[in-house]
């Protein structure tokens, strides 16, 4: 027999909102997270505490440490010992280089300072060292404070020593600086200081040594490159001489001076000189035979040469005097008078005497020319027969000059490696040096570890951190349903009211109309009859997924509720397998249902009072073979459809729903089920899986009651709601497990 109902909003509980309900899950929403912080606080103060008394412990019983710092500067500086032929051309570098300080950090912490250190303050030996840091590799190798004969290697202990060091060694550079710092940590104040001193001074010395030896090396270096270079001069020198030798070339020095910084040799060849020399007596010789040509073919030359003449210039003086004299009688006399005739013979005597001194100067040009000339073709064949022998000399001195600038390429190189090895020296080559202390280390007056307040601290926030996993985890293990509010989320399913737990038996606070639990189940009646548009159900099922989660206790609390209200209301007892009313209200427990249902009774037989007006019941009946057979079938709808004409509704106690098919039986035949859930107690899978169970039986769920609920372990506002709705005017009610 089915019912047809609508589901409307319920006032005054929790609604049941299907688009709103969510998936199960964890959900760390804020309201969630300060749940599981209330509900689970004591867990986290106590692992707080227990961190605190932890932390407290161990930094008391910690050793104290001592830390001794000192800061150094490292100046950035780059070596130039060979920096000839290539060997090194690099610049200075930036002076805040990050690789440069990575390096020099690097070296701070190296095995071979450790080891010096370790030497020079003789701790491979010093079994107080070793006991100090509680080295569990030493202990065989002392006994009474003394070596061990045979126990160990100084290898072995020096290697410990300094791995112990480097452990307890702190370096860093100071970012944006040329300052490092190293920090020492030991339980003696005194010691720090000392190591940490100790390892700034062996760091600069060490730096010297590295500085030394690289001195050194490049001493050796340029010995080696002065060595090899003296061997190639010889060789390219020898090979020069035997070369010119052999191809008869003779060459002489240059006598220009040399020009500053220049060391290449300029050679000149005996062919080239003749050359120059001839060349220049050949110019002179063309300029003589210019010259002698242009007086022997020039117009008014011969007056020339007679002007500067002076038998010619006397003469040319006397027969002047004369010319006038004569000039002078022609003017008075004729060419015949004597004294004129005498003057003309004397004029042409002196004009054939000028006549023959002429001549004979211009013969003496004419032979000074053809000298000039002469000279001039001898001069010019010679010329170029030294032109010839140059080229061929130039041809023959191509090899010559490659072997030359070989030897002047390897005697450039030998000078510049000699002036650089001059340079060098043990004082000249080390230089300042770049690392310097600035800070010696102090004796420390307060330990560096532990810190106190540090510790309690760090315990505190590590307890808080431990607190609140182990509080997130137990509350993602934890699979009981604890809040009421979890239930719309968690098992999409709406909820219809909760009923507390109280104290002492709870038949008799739920007689008592004051009560808490009357008024929670006067709730859940209330939220029933606004379930449907006809009211409280006609017919009800009440089961649950497990035994004992209160579900007979929720039937009665419900037909009573029903009956108080002057409802004829009929409680039957489903339970065939454990039945219960019939102890809750002391009634027979025969015949019952499960009689009815065989056919080995009638309606008038099973119903018995409850002691409560309005109120009738149905035992369980006895237990039969097969419960599931007798409610297959339609005799129970049947059998409720004859009931329902004497009452006004019927509430039945159904078994749990896991385990059996009871329940989903029951809950086919009637016009809706409510699901009982144990505050704490119920399983979130379980109630799933009955959930899920009854869906599939094709029943209506009209929702969830909570039972058994204590206000004061809710993880939720809801819990203070509760609380305050149910404890105001009704005091304290205690605690008591329903049925």
């Amino acid at each position: 027999m089915q019912y047809e109902r609508t589901v409307e909003p319920m006032q005054g509980v929790d609604r049941y909102q299907p688009a709103a309900v969510k998936d199960a899950g964890f959900s760390l929403s804020l309201p969630h997270v300060l749940s599981i912080l209330k509900k689970r606080k004591w867990l986290i103060l106590g692992s707080i505490a227990a961190a605190l008394v932890l932390g407290l412990i161990v930094t008391l019983l910690t050793t104290p440490q001592y830390t001794s710092t000192t800061v150094v500067e490292i100046r950035r500086e780059t070596g130039n010992f060979t920096n000839v032929d290539g060997a090194d051309s690099r610049n200075t570098a930036s002076v805040i280089d990050p690789e440069y300080y990575e390096t020099q950090a690097g070296l701070l912490r190296s095995v071979a300072l450790a080891q010096s250190v370790a030497t020079d303050n003789r701790l491979q030996d010093n079994a107080a060292f070793f006991e100090m840091f509680g080295s569990r590799e030493a202990k065989d190798w002392f006994a009474n404070g003394r070596l061990v004969p045979g126990a160990s290697t100084r290898e072995e202990r020096l290697r410990e020593a300094s791995r112990i060091l480097l452990d307890n060694l702190n370096v860093s550079i100071q970012r944006l600086s040329r300052l490092a710092t190293i920090s020492f940590t030991s339980p003696d104040a005194a010691f720090s200081r000392k190591i940490a001193n100790a390892w700034g001074t062996h760091f600069v010395q060490s730096t010297l040594d590295r500085r030394y030896a690289a001195t050194s090396y490049a001493r050796k270096f340029l010995e080696d490159r002065l060595s090899q270079l003296r061997t190639r001069i010889d060789q390219a020198e020898r090979q020069l001489v035997n070369y010119a030798a052999s191809q008869g070339i003779v060459n002489l020095p240059s006598d220009n001076a040399p020009v500053p910084g220049q060391t290449t040799t300029t050679e000149r060849s005996l062919v080239a000189e003749d050359l120059i020399a001839l060349n220049k007596e050949l110019a002179n010789a063309t300029a003589q035979r210019i010259q002698a040509e242009s007086r022997l073919s020039a117009n008014g030359g011969e007056v020339a040469e007679a002007l500067d003449n002076t038998a010619i210039s006397e003469m040319r003086a006397q027969r002047a005097q004369i010319a006038a004299q004569y000039a002078e009688l022609l003017q008075r006399f004729e060419p015949g008078y004597p004294p004129a005739r005498s003057l003309k013979a004397r004029l042409d005597t002196l004009d054939r005497s000028i006549a023959r001194e002429e001549t004979r100067v211009r013969s003496t040009l004419q032979g000074t020319f053809q000298a000039a000339r002469t000279r001039e073709a001898a001069l010019g064949a010679r010329v170029d027969q030294l032109k010839g022998s140059l080229f061929d000399l130039r041809r023959r001195s191509t090899q010559y000059n490659i072997l030359l600038r070989e030897v002047d390429t390897n005697r450039q190189l030998y000078d510049a490696l000699l002036q650089r090895y001059k340079e060098i020296g043990v004082a000249g080559g080390v230089g300042v040096n770049n690392i310097s202390v600035v800070d010696a280390a102090n004796l420390p007056y307060k330990p560096s570890k532990p810190k106190f307040l540090l510790n309690l601290a760090l315990a505190m926030i590590g307890g808080a951190i431990i607190g609140l996993g182990l509080a997130f985890a137990l509350e993602q293990l934890e699979d009981s349903l604890s809040d009421p509010a979890e239930v719309p989320e968690l098992l999409n399913v709406g909820l219809i009211g909760v009923i507390p737990k109280i104290d002492g038996e709870p038949l008799p606070a739920l007689m008592d109309r004051k009560s808490a639990l009357a008024e929670a189940y006067f709730s859940v009646q209330t939220s029933l009859a606004l379930s449907t548009t006809h009211g409280f159900p006609r017919t009800l099922v009440v089961t649950s997924s497990r035994p004992n989660e209160g579900k007979s206790l929720t039937s009665f609390g419900l037909a009573k509720t029903l009956a108080m209200m002057g409802r004829r209301v009929l409680l039957i007892d489903g339970d065939m397998r454990s039945p219960s009313i019939h102890h809750m209200l002391d009634r027979n427990a025969t015949p019952g249902l499960s009689n009815l249902l065989a056919g080995g009774a009638i309606p008038a037989d099973v119903i018995q009072s409850s002691g409560v007006d309005n109120l009738a019941i149905v035992a369980a009946g006895d237990h039969p073979p097969s419960a599931a057979e007798l409610l297959a079938g339609n005799r129970l709808s049947t059998f409720l459809t004859t009931l329902l004409e004497q009452f006004d509704h019927i509430v039945v106690d159904a078994p749990p729903v896991m385990g059996f098919a009871d329940a989903p039986l029951i809950a086919n035949q009637v016009e809706g089920t409510c699901f009982v859930i144990e505050a704490h107690g119920t399983h979130k899978s379980s109630a799933r899986t009955a959930l899920s169970r009854l869906r599939a039986s094709d029943t209506t769920i009209f929702g969830a009651i909570v039972t058994k609920f204590e206000a004061r372990r809710a993880s939720s506002g809801y819990g203070y709601d509760y609380g305050y709705g149910y404890g105001y005017g009704y005091g304290e009610q205690g605690q008591a497990t329903g049925k």
